[in-house]
């Protein structure tokens, strides 16, 4: 697992998604640091890294990332981490589209297409 703090590129997280799933990564989006959690068996497992480095539960939120895919297709909002009811989200998606906006915005600037 690794925190991605600066670009990393498609061609990178394919290689790891094929180490991993084959087709897609998990990552946790810290959408206060702008950074995300990548590479981990469970999304769970990247929210407790972030999580030792300083960010806030509420500010994440889990994603699968598909490098082969483009547009819509790139990014599945779903992970069991982001069922709470104490933030009105009560899915495995997210409800909110201000905060799956400012997950786009954070992907965007992180990895490089």
């Amino acid at each position: 697992m690794e925190i991605i703090t600066n670009k990393i590129s498609v061609t990178e997280l394919k290689k790891k998604a094929n180490r991993m799933f084959g087709n897609l990564i998990k990552a946790v989006v810290d959408i206060e640091k702008e950074i995300m959690a990548i590479d981990g068996e469970l999304h769970a497992d990247e929210q407790a890294l972030l999580l030792e480095n300083g960010s806030k539960q509420e500010n994440l939120w889990g994603i699968n990332i598909y490098p082969d895919n483009s547009g819509e297709d790139f990014i599945e909002f779903d992970s069991v981490i982001n069922i709470r009811p104490s933030q009105q989200n009560r899915s495995r998606g997210i409800d909110n589209p201000e905060i799956k906006k400012k997950i786009l915005q954070v992907v965007s600037k992180l990895v490089e297409r």
